[in-house]
């Protein structure tokens, strides 16, 4: 089960890498919650959609550098490059935890860091 979560993991953020927004939905349920610590909560598919058509102007690209997984959990610790809305690249540092239900993702806890200079 755990290294089935980590491919389910890996496929889903290669949807996403490539701008597959919907092909990496198909990898949540329906009922899928994303907490980004210290920021927001997004309940449901709707509103994960709609808000990566408004912050992944540019597809992400992800740097995993761990995939730990235990139980129904996977950890993705790396970095995360993202383009702001100038234009301009910014590399984040980040660790995802994710709880996989039926074999899909239904929950995120996300930590993502702005590097200091």
């Amino acid at each position: 089960m755990t290294e089935n979560n980590k491919m389910l993991l890996m496929k889903a953020n290669e949807a996403i890498s490539k701008g597959d927004y919907e092909g990496f939905l198909q990898y949540c349920t329906e009922d899928t919650k994303w907490t980004f610590v210290g920021d927001q909560v997004l309940e449901g598919k709707d509103e994960v959609r709609k808000w990566m058509l408004t912050e992944y102007i540019v597809p992400p690209k992800f740097d995993v550098t761990n995939l730990i997984a235990e139980n129904e959990y996977v950890t993705a610790l790396g970095q995360l490059t993202l383009m702001n809305e100038k234009g301009v690249s910014i590399q984040y540092w980040y660790c995802d935890v994710w709880k996989f239900r039926d074999g899909k993702m239904a929950q995120l806890t996300a930590f993502v860091i702005e590097p200091m200079n």
